[in-house]
């Protein structure tokens, strides 16, 4: 991981700023890969920030989950630039003026996601026939490339067979179908040839649109870091295409599904409900689908978080009839011989290891062996002495975050937390009553011995409980936080690269 110089994978002595992409101020009712994301990388370049951490860039299922999609190797379409599709002419004026407005203030998913593939099925229909023959060879190009070979045709047809079926998941549909028959997929494939071409379009657009955000990212010093979850939906089209790799029923459903035990957040643990690898059929691959998975991933990030990291060391497997996590049992996962496959194909990993929640030693050891940093929360640090997670703990080789995507707020924890942990907190960083802990967390992740030191935007700015991104365990009003068009500030700016400078992360 630590290479020398300015390399994409090198984490050493740095700062970054974790924003979805979702989440940027815009007009069209979602954060898009337009000019708002210009201007939040010059502000992130100005504040002193070498990484911008994402989360998954995937099309998400559910609830607008980035953490649920039904691709783990296609783009978000929801994140394609509008803005651009109009300067390109693939969009008019008057298409955007149509359709109905929805709120800028947060995603309304519900309300966007109609909206936006209506506008994205208008600019199909205006590519095909106003597009330059350099565009159109651009397609056909994106759709020959090798990149694409190990999961677009699977992606482009179950999202044509989800939108015949009206969204039901792929285990209800017709058997063969279902089944992935032959000659019933070459039939799909002559029937519905133009929605086919649709969902390709989509992608081809998404990767382009990256392409140009990546770059512009690079040329300020800033690598991405992007984020694989562990674990894929059911209902997606990486295991419609891949029933072998999973734990199935001869139907398709899971026979047991993923979680975590109970333990002092969860009487009853986590019942997370993906379906489980059969991680010997993935050997007996070579690791094929994970490589082809790290490859794609690596397309869109310099640097990839492994989510849910201990259960590459033992996984918790839930029966599916069971209702809760709590008799489930303890599995032993891949460990290192799927990093070593990885490897040996795609050369060192510039990977960060998520290993938070139930931690054994074997987990500790698989991190060590392969040679990735961990990660350490602000948030957990105070609510007993000497804790792990406290700055005095740290190896250098750590990520720490003030808090997550899946935490409340630094000021929202802190507002919440119990009295024994406000004072143990206030104590530890030095600050009085009615101070700015947020900003104090801030200080204690860039003056702390790790390597990297990454801060939501939301704690840049101070915000409370309503900004907060996710509340695992919840299922409404989850990823749907924007920031305000010009919240990010020159002076918030000035006062981060000034602490960068002092700590040694610039």
């Amino acid at each position: 991981m630590h290479t020398s110089g300015n390399q994409p994978g090198d984490l050493h002595r740095n700062a970054g700023i974790l924003l979805h992409p979702t989440s940027l101020p815009g007009s069209y009712g979602i954060g898009e890969l337009g000019d708002h994301v210009v201007s939040f990388l010059n502000w992130a370049q100005s504040a002193g920030m070498r990484i911008w951490q994402v989360l998954p860039l995937n099309p998400p299922g559910y609830g607008g989950s980035p953490y649920g999609c039904v691709s783990s190797f296609a783009g978000n379409p929801l994140l394609i630039s509008l803005q651009r599709l109009l300067k390109e002419g693939l969009l008019d004026a008057d298409d955007v003026a149509d359709v109905p407005r929805v709120s800028d203030e947060h995603v309304d998913f519900d309300a966007v996601i109609p909206r936006k593939f209506a506008l994205l099925r208008t600019s199909w229909n205006r590519f095909k026939v106003r597009a330059s023959p350099e565009l159109h060879s651009a397609l056909e190009a994106f759709v020959d490339a090798p990149e694409q070979k190990e999961w677009l045709d699977d992606y482009t047809l179950y999202m044509t067979l989800k939108e015949l079926a009206d969204g039901q998941p792929w285990w209800t549909w017709d058997e063969p179908l279902a089944k992935r028959n032959p000659e019933a997929l070459e039939r799909v494939r002559d029937e519905h040839d133009d929605e086919i071409r649709f969902w390709i379009y989509t992608q081809f657009l998404f990767f382009r649109q990256w392409n140009i955000v990546r770059e512009a990212a690079h040329v300020r010093g800033i690598r991405i870091m992007g984020d694989v979850p562990i674990y894929v939906a059911g209902d997606s089209a990486d295991v419609w295409g891949n029933r072998e790799l999973f734990q199935l029923d001869e139907r398709g459903e899971p026979t047991f599904v993923a979680g975590v035990p109970p333990d002092y957040f969860s009487a009853t643990g986590q019942r997370w409900g993906n379906p489980l690898y059969r991680w010997d059929a993935m050997r007996e691959t070579g690791y094929r689908w994970w490589i082809a998975r790290i490859r794609t991933n690596l397309r869109l990030a310099d640097i990839i978080r492994l989510d849910h990291f201990r259960a590459f060391a033992a996984y918790w497997e839930i029966p599916v009839a069971e209702a809760t996590a709590v008799h489930g049992r303890w599995m032993p996962g891949p460990g290192k011989a799927i990093f070593d496959a990885i490897r040996n194909d795609l050369g060192e990993l510039p990977v960060v290891a998520e290993d938070l929640g139930f931690i054994t030693e074997d987990v500790h050891e698989l991190r060590r062996a392969i040679g990735v940093p961990g990660m350490k929360i602000l948030q957990f640090a105070f609510s007993q002495h000497d804790n792990v997670h406290a700055p005095h703990r740290y190896e250098p080789q750590t990520v720490v975050y003030t808090g997550t995507h899946d935490n409340d707020t630094a000021r929202g924890w802190f507002e919440h937390a119990p009295d024994d942990e406000r004072e143990n907190t206030l104590a530890y960083l030095g600050c009085a009553k009615g101070d700015d802990v947020a900003f104090a967390l801030i200080r204690a992740a860039y003056t702390s011995v790790a390597d990297t030191a990454i801060v939501p935007v939301q704690d840049v700015l101070g915000l409370g409980s309503e900004a907060r991104m996710n509340t695992p365990g919840v299922e409404e009003q989850n990823w749907t936080w924007r920031l305000p068009a010009g919240a990010l500030t020159h002076e918030h700016a000035i006062r981060l690269r000034r602490l960068a400078a002092l700590t040694g992360r610039i």
